[in-house]
């Protein structure tokens, strides 16, 4: 049986072949797989020669066939050159980049006469499953060995081996092909991962060692033992032996693979019981190897092989204690474990290398988009992109989702009512926020609210000399980032389990303070302590809510005064701590709708149930939009900030079962009076055959005696807003000056502008266009209205 890619050149090179494709194998193809209506595209894996790639050309798909060696593709292009609707190509299907495949998938996939000489048998075919389209199949043709004489048994399926090949799939079929196993195998499915125990034990108390190994692209190795569950290499330790001596050992006489103890790493003790007997479990990360994966111990474990970290919530069974000790290096990375508890070591463990040659592919595609977009100007930031593993920050991911390149974060925790609260963002946002710290090399940098691939990003930046301060108030999230920065880190980086909101441990601030603050979670207030540990002229970057919105700020910290100078749209997970906020909010119409009130305080709302069962007032704007210019975050941040009794209407039904206009679970900027509210919304007044044709209108709705007046307030602002703020190119609206005051500065000494107060800080806006702050709240309905200055 061959097992290296040199033995396969040398026998395609001889001209030698394999069993030729015979006429039962062609007639269940076209029974079990035919070709679909207007044609289907197949991928044949391990295409030898080229003969079932030509056939299924000759019958109708569109076909990729690929091989691991150049001499067999040779002899393909040339015994079939007169075959079109096929391309040839030369991959490892088990270690190459899979870019070349088709992106849209495939209706059949075939191995024929492959499947025994594959390693990592299960990862392949679960990333083969990912590929197919709906109602697409995968077809495996294989000798089994009781038609296989016992010398050539290596190439052959045992009945245990095609078991575990059709369980993950939702149907399988089975017949005979002269001999060989015919499989055609429907529906991928994840088999949920669930932590099982072995039976019960006749000891007292058991301790034992778990090794954690992973290969050159960063799979982990896992065995499928004779149980029926996947395990980690390990076993209990004997006489006075050290765990990581244990783990050493137990990885040599389990899979042939050698390690040096010196490579060998206690991260975590693991404290559960088997069956009410006491158990104690070190967790050993095995960060060097050597040797070639083999079986040593066919009796215990069917076979040994390297799993993608994403998949591993869909591999069935797993040994409890694996399960754990997998939970203890990649935290999150498996869901519903058993309870233990667990004890984290401070281990001297170096980083661990290793990733797929897809990362590099898609972190290089990521970066280009993000340069593309803008983000990143510097060349200093550019190269932090391109060499952080941001994959490795977000393990439960496949490659493609940790590196999608757009407008997407990878949520890592929820809370208890499935709320995201923790996440590595999006990179263009991540990029941009880094970008306006305005870092030099060898800044000391504090960062609140982790998870490990922002800082490190940071510490790229900053260079050899620079350091990175990184807390976060969840123990979880804390343990995870550390775990994360040991695998995959530089060393630069320090990870504190606190309240951000209170900064930095004392010991960890440098004299003189940060050179730059970055919060990574959305921000209603600004602590105190971010703006006492930043560096005189040091900057902060943070998201800031106005009014329910978000915005990015970089402020200049000059004195006790902080000074916006950059604005940015996005959005994070909410604050956690002290600074923890619950906004407040008014059901209206049996929950039909609600008032949110996002500065922090809820206005008389007596009065308004019965003003909106009333007539309805409307008032036109004449300020309208194209499909080109329709983002308003300008527009509801300009209201929020400078109009008095701002708040947010919010739907909860759809349009036509109201009377507001508002669609179903959106909002619209609002401002109450006496019994009496005022909201805006767009209206559509011109539909076309493009984008380009179609247009909206700014037109304000409002209820109660005191509407009329509302809505006129807030029909000027928008005509204001259209005056001096917008913009045709949504990214140039201009934006306030912004100054952040400490709390409890006196008005005469703060600049003249809209005040928006804290509770830790009083901020005034100062838009163009606007030089008086608009007057109080209507006090009756025939109150006349200030044009001017809004």
């Amino acid at each position: 049986m061959y097992t290296a890619r040199d033995e396969w050149e040398q026998h395609y090179g001889e001209g030698k072949g394999w069993r030729l494709l015979g006429e039962r194998e062609q007639q269940l193809l076209a029974e079990h797989a035919p070709v679909p209506e207007g044609g289907g595209r197949a991928l044949d894996v391990g295409c030898g020669t080229g003969e079932l790639a030509a056939h299924l050309v000759g019958v109708g798909y569109t076909v990729d066939a690929v091989d691991l060696t150049d001499s067999a593709i040779a002899r393909a292009r040339e015994e079939h050159a007169a075959v079109g609707g096929v391309r040839w190509l030369q991959m490892d299907i088990e270690r190459d980049d899979p870019a070349p495949l088709h992106e849209e998938g495939y209706d059949l996939i075939t191995l024929r006469l492959v499947y025994p000489f594959v390693g990592d048998r299960g990862r392949v075919v679960h990333r083969l499953g990912e590929r197919l389209r709906d109602g697409g199949a995968l077809v495996v043709i294989t000798p089994t060995v009781e038609n296989t004489p016992a010398e050539r048994r290596g190439i052959a399926l045992d009945e245990d081996e095609i078991k575990l090949l059709g369980a993950g799939w939702k149907t399988v079929e089975r017949a005979d092909a002269d001999g060989l196993a015919f499989l055609v195998m429907r529906g991928p499915c994840h088999l949920d991962t669930r932590a099982v125990e072995k039976r019960p034990t006749t000891g007292h108390a058991l301790t034992g060692a778990l090794a954690v190994v992973t290969d050159n692209a960063g799979r982990v190795l896992l065995g499928r033992s004779r149980r029926g569950m996947l395990e980690l290499p390990g076993g209990k330790t004997t006489g006075p032996e050290d765990f990581a001596a244990a783990a050493v050992r137990e990885l040599a006489e389990e899979t042939g693979l050698i390690a040096d103890p010196a490579d060998a790493h206690v991260v975590t003790m693991l404290v559960d019981d088997s069956h009410g007997i006491p158990r104690l479990t070190a967790v050993v990360r095995i960060t060097a190897w050597t040797g070639t994966l083999a079986n040593p111990e066919p009796d215990k474990f069917d076979r040994w092989e390297f799993f993608d970290l994403h998949a591993l919530v869909c591999v069935g069974d797993v040994f409890a204690p694996a399960a754990l000790a997998l939970d203890a290096v990649w935290p999150g990375i498996l869901p519903g474990l058993p309870s233990a508890t667990a004890y984290p070591i401070a281990a001297d463990q170096l980083p661990v290398p290793g990733e797929p040659a897809e990362a590099a592919r898609l972190r290089a595609a990521m970066t280009q988009m993000v340069i593309d977009g803008g983000w990143a100007p510097s060349e200093r930031v550019r190269d932090a992109l391109r060499t952080v593993p941001r994959h490795r920050f977000a393990p439960e991911v496949n490659l493609a989702a940790a590196y999608d390149g757009g407008d997407r974060a990878v949520i890592t925790r929820y809370d208890e009512t499935g709320t995201a609260i923790s996440s590595v963002s999006a990179a263009w946002l991540q990029a941009d926020m880094i970008e306006h710290l305005g870092l030099e090399p060898g800044a000391v940098v504090f960062e609140a609210g982790s998870g490990g691939y922002n800082a490190e990003l940071i510490a790229h930046v900053t260079g050899p000399d620079g350091r990175v301060v990184t807390v976060d108030i969840d123990p979880w999230v804390v343990r995870r980032t550390r775990r994360f920065l040991t695998e995959a880190g530089s060393g630069r980086v320090t990870a504190v389990e606190a309240d951000a909101a209170l900064g930095a441990p004392a010991h960890l601030v440098p004299r003189g303070g940060f050179d730059a603050s970055v919060i990574t979670y959305n921000c209603w207030d600004i602590a105190p302590a971010w703006r006492e540990q930043l560096a005189e002229g040091g900057r902060l970057v943070l998201p800031l809510e106005m009014g329910g919105y978000t915005r990015a700020v970089t402020f200049e910290r000059r004195g006790q005064v902080l000074h916006a100078r950059h604005f940015t749209y996005c959005g994070f997970v909410r604050d956690q701590g002290q600074q923890a906020r619950s906004i407040p909010v008014v059901p209206l119409l049996d929950g039909g709708l609600t008032l949110r009130f996002e500065h922090g305080t809820a206005a008389e709302t007596t009065g308004l149930e019965e003003a909106l069962r009333g007539p309805r007032h409307e008032v036109a704007t004449g300020i309208t939009m194209g499909a080109t210019n329709s983002y308003f975050g300008s527009l509801q941040l300009y209201a929020a900030t400078t109009l008095p009794g701002f708040c947010r209407l919010a739907s909860h039904q759809e349009p036509e079962e109201g009377k507001t206009g508002i669609a179903k679970d959106r909002d619209a900027p609002a401002i109450t009076g006496d019994a009496s509210l005022a909201y805006l919304i767009h209206v559509q007044t011109k539909d076309g055959d493009s984008p380009q044709g179609k247009a909206w209108e700014w037109v304000v709705h409002a209820f109660g005696a005191q509407g009329p007046a509302l809505a006129e307030r807030l029909a000027a602002t928008v005509q204001a807003w259209d005056r001096h703020i917008r913009a045709d190119d949504n990214d140039q609206h201009a934006d306030p000056a912004l100054t952040v005051h400490p709390a409890g500065t006196p008005d005469d000494a703060l600049p003249a502008g809209d005040v928006l107060d804290k509770e830790h800080c009083r901020l005034v806006f100062r838009w163009p266009g606007r030089d008086v702050v608009l007057p109080g709240p209507v006090e009756r309905p025939e109150a006349a209205v200030v044009a001017e200055g809004v």
